[in-house]
């Protein structure tokens, strides 16, 4: 496997610290909103390479994080009148309802919170400050850049090019304008802790390195995240990790484009910004995961509706090819494969083997994709009632299985209403016959495929979950 490092600005092979284990740390959101159509990116293209690493036999050990003190979630809860937790808490159940709609694998992940590690953050800290890497003035805390080896060793830029480009907070009380806050003294109407430089809350940067070295230890394998955050934020990341540990910070950086919206820079202010919780109201978040792979991560995206609409109607091709086969599965009987079907499966053995070789180049989903069709195109060329069931099931199963990895093609086909009606006046007949065990069964197969049924003095009333 490659990944392209953006430590090194190329493509090397992916050698994790320990055999067959990987960490990795993805930046997550500042949970103070619903996550925004940028946001579902890193989120999704990571959670597929996790899914990849696993499939290919490794066990991770994978983290997203909640930033969830920060100056604009203070500004939203004190113009709301109410608490930054209560926001927090608020916002990132509202995150768990995106996540899942775009198909995250949430039940391996690891979700710490900022707030969460105050007594990590401030012993992370005081290590710097007995390393004179960090100072205290009036009860702010800064990190000392002039202590860290190779700053702009990520972004590829040295000190001057940092101090003249980077927004840098205008401070007297820095040695460095460049120097950056690690904790940040109590100010009114602000959450603050007890620290042994005082009331205060943490910087930006300290949470991230504090949470990575907590979790997953002092130099992790992979750490990911959108690439607007290379500097400063993954770069003070090296700085103060590095400085304190004295080792590596993280062996390979990967960082996804961003997600432009009808070809111009998403922003509010020029009310092009959507969040996943609006794209929902209008597509199947399965939908926008699969406009997400359908592009290589380093490539920058373009988002409209019409591209999304064309991505749907992609999806949909999949899908009825998936149902195609689950339809002459059912049609079909096992025999032997003949020659002409033998060379078939060698043929669709070949998709699986081009899928392994794009997702190996540095996570190339797009190419990965295109293995799909050309197997959905194989089945419906070629195959019908005559075809061997048993190639259909081969066939049906490499499809599941390389899909699987990209977590589409997962649901289930809706029943149509005729269907419905039909089952449930089966399920009637059975009642009638005092069949009560069929009656179940049948309730029970509604019910697995989304739909809930009652007995009402007016009949059976029905409704999709």
């Amino acid at each position: 496997m490659k990944l392209y490092n953006t430590l090194t600005k190329k493509k090397v092979d992916f050698v994790p610290n320990e055999d067959g284990k990987v960490t990795m740390y993805v930046c997550g959101p500042t949970v103070y909103n619903y996550i925004h159509v940028g946001n579902a990116r890193p989120l999704v293209v990571f959670d597929t390479f996790r899914r990849y690493l696993k499939y290919s036999g490794y066990e991770v050990k994978y983290l997203v994080n909640f930033t969830d003190i920060d100056d604009k979630m203070i500004k939203k809860a004190n113009e709301e009148g109410t608490t930054v937790r209560a926001i927090a808490d608020k916002f990132i159940e509202e995150f768990f309802v995106d996540s899942n709609g775009l198909l995250i694998d949430e039940k391996d992940t690891i979700h710490p919170r900022a707030t969460d590690n105050i007594r990590q953050i401030i012993e992370f800290i005081e290590g710097l400050i007995e390393k004179d890497a960090a100072y205290n003035v009036n009860g702010n805390v800064y990190f000392d850049i002039s202590k860290a080896k190779d700053y702009g060793k990520l972004s590829k830029k040295n000190i001057e090019e940092l101090m003249s480009g980077a927004r840098i907070e205008v401070s007297e009380e820095k040695k460095n304008p460049m120097d950056f806050a690690l904790w940040k003294s109590e100010k009114p109407g602000e959450p603050s802790w007890d620290s042994p430089w005082g009331k205060g809350r943490p910087g930006w940067h300290i949470e991230c390195s504090v949470m990575a070295k907590t979790y997953l230890g002092d130099t992790i394998d992979i750490h990911a995240g959108g690439e607007d955050l290379q500097f400063p934020h993954h770069e003070n990341e090296i700085a103060q990790s590095e400085t304190l540990n004295n080792k590596p910070f993280a062996n390979y950086w990967l960082h996804n484009a961003m997600i432009n919206v009808e070809n111009k820079k998403m922003s509010k202010s020029k009310f092009n910004f959507f969040t996943v919780r609006e794209i929902s109201k209008e597509f199947d978040l399965e939908v926008l995961r699969f406009f997400i792979l359908s592009a290589h991560y380093r490539n920058p995206v373009n988002f409209s509706r019409e591209l999304i609409a064309q991505a749907e109607r992609g999806l949909e091709r999949l899908y009825n090819g998936k149902n195609n086969l689950l339809y002459l599965m059912d049609k079909t009987k096992d025999r032997e494969l003949i020659d002409e079907e033998i060379k078939t499966k060698e043929q669709i053995d070949g998709f699986k083997a081009n899928f392994k070789e794009s997702m190996d180049d540095d996570l190339n989903t797009a190419d990965a994709i295109a293995s799909l069709f050309e197997i959905v195109k194989v089945s419906n060329s070629n195959f019908n009632e005559q075809t061997s069931k048993n190639l259909i099931e081969y066939t049906y199963d490499m499809l599941m299985e390389l899909s699987g990895v990209l977590a589409i093609l997962s649901k289930e086909e809706e029943l149509l209403e005729e269907e419905i009606l039909e089952l449930i006046e089966k399920r009637s007949q059975a009642r009638a016959n005092k069949d009560y065990k069929l009656a179940d069964e049948i309730r029970d197969e509604l019910k697995e495929k989304g739909i809930i049924i009652e007995d009402t003095k007016e009949g059976v009333k029905w409704k999709r979950i």
